[in-house]
């Protein structure tokens, strides 16, 4: 991964626990599984995975639970990486980005630490490693809700 370059310890952590997560996808009507990790600058690591639901909307992506799972364990800011990995035997093996409403879910939990997450797609053969402000450039967040004045 990464060209041959060996990756960092804490990269290689953030993607394994990605990976893990993935595996208990609830992913009957894709069967895609995806999986992901946040990292947080206390070390701490809180994982996610898609569950999709009879009625497709209802869907839930990883990031999108492992997101609810930060606040619900009232972590507010402080996301410094995290990790997106899907199933190795689907697709073209491209690494996987998040999908939109994700990256604003992760925009709402980085911006409330003031901070630009690097986001771990994972693929096959690559790790492509992008700043979530470069995924989401001009997002919408709090600031845009705050009072004139």
């Amino acid at each position: 991964m990464d060209g041959g370059a060996k990756m960092n310890d804490a990269k290689k952590t953030l993607i394994d626990a990605a990976q893990r997560a993935a595996q208990a996808a609830y992913a009957p009507y894709s069967d895609y599984q995806v999986g992901a990790a946040l990292l947080f600058e206390d070390g701490a690591i809180i994982t996610g995975t898609n569950v999709e639901n009879a009625s497709y909307g209802l869907t839930l992506c990883a990031e999108t639970v492992a997101v609810a799972r930060a606040f619900g364990e009232g972590r507010r800011g402080g996301l410094t990486a995290v990790a997106v990995v899907g199933p190795k035997d689907k697709g073209d093996g491209s690494p996987i980005t998040p999908c939109g409403r994700c990256r604003q879910t992760l925009n709402e939990i980085a911006g409330l630490g003031g901070t630009d997450p690097v986001i771990y797609c994972v693929g096959n053969e690559e790790v492509r490693e992008v700043a979530l402000s470069q995924l989401l450039p001009h997002a919408f967040g709090p600031d845009h809700l705050a009072p004139k004045g």
